[in-house]
């Protein structure tokens, strides 16, 4: 049997108090962080993760700041629970749907990721999450449809980030259709072997290992399919 690094890694390790005070606490206290069980998968990288305290208390998350530690700081007072996901534009089957009903049966997998950033940094992360091009094939990708556009969470109560400027709200971020259908491109819903922690993008998020990497879209609600390049924040911020 293959060992996956969340079980060989001793739990301890990871927890300390800088991330109890970030809001690890809270989440660990949840009913929604269960272990998740998740197949290993042969698209792993055998790198060595990353601890749970470097890949939860620097990252992007701007809904709660610029900063690389302010997702840590801000996000435990996110609500995740209840939440759904619009689908909606060239799709056989589009709607509201519960997070739950969205992804039930879709088969989950630890990812072990590289991430390379041109910030001159690099991280390992061992994701729980299922195929995007699974979910799509679901849900029934019309003919014509050439892209696929993602919206985060609008909720400045609960996410600071969002009085500034900076972006035009939401983040938007899109992938060509042969990019949502890649086998390495996951829908993100576990991290370490447990539930997503809101500074990395709670309850789900994208990941695509060649593109944006920690700037990837997070805390989706809104998926749309459609033949039109769509617009996404960082074209609109700097075309």
């Amino acid at each position: 049997m293959r060992l996956k690094w969340s079980d060989v890694t001793p739990k301890p390790l990871w927890l300390n108090r800088r991330q109890l005070i970030a809001g690890a606490a809270t989440l660990l206290a949840s009913p929604a962080l269960a272990r998740i069980e998740a197949a290993p998968s042969r698209y792993s990288t055998d790198s060595e993760p990353n601890s749970l305290e470097d890949i939860t208390t620097y990252n992007n998350f701007y809904e709660f700041g610029t900063g690389k530690g302010d997702p840590a700081a801000y996000a435990g007072g996110l609500t995740v629970d209840p939440w759904s996901i619009v689908i909606d534009g060239m799709v056989d089957k589009p709607g509201t749907y519960d997070l739950a009903d969205l992804i039930k049966g879709q088969p989950l997998e630890e990812r072990i990721y590289r991430f390379r950033c041109v910030e001159a940094w690099a991280m390992v992360v061992p994701w729980i999450g299922f195929e995007l091009a699974g979910l799509l094939a679901r849900l029934g990708v019309q003919p014509g449809a050439k892209f696929v556009a993602f919206e985060t969470l609008v909720r400045p109560e609960e996410m600071p980030g969002q009085s500034s400027p900076f972006i035009e709200w939401p983040y938007r971020e899109g992938l060509r259709l042969d990019e949502a259908m890649h086998p390495l491109t996951i829908l993100a819903t576990g991290l370490y072997g447990e539930a997503l922690p809101n500074q990395n993008g709670a309850p789900i998020r994208l990941v695509v290992p060649w593109k944006y990497g920690f700037k990837s879209i997070k805390a989706i609600v809104r998926i749309t399919l459609t033949d039109k390049m769509p617009q996404t924040t960082w074209n609109m911020l700097q075309p």
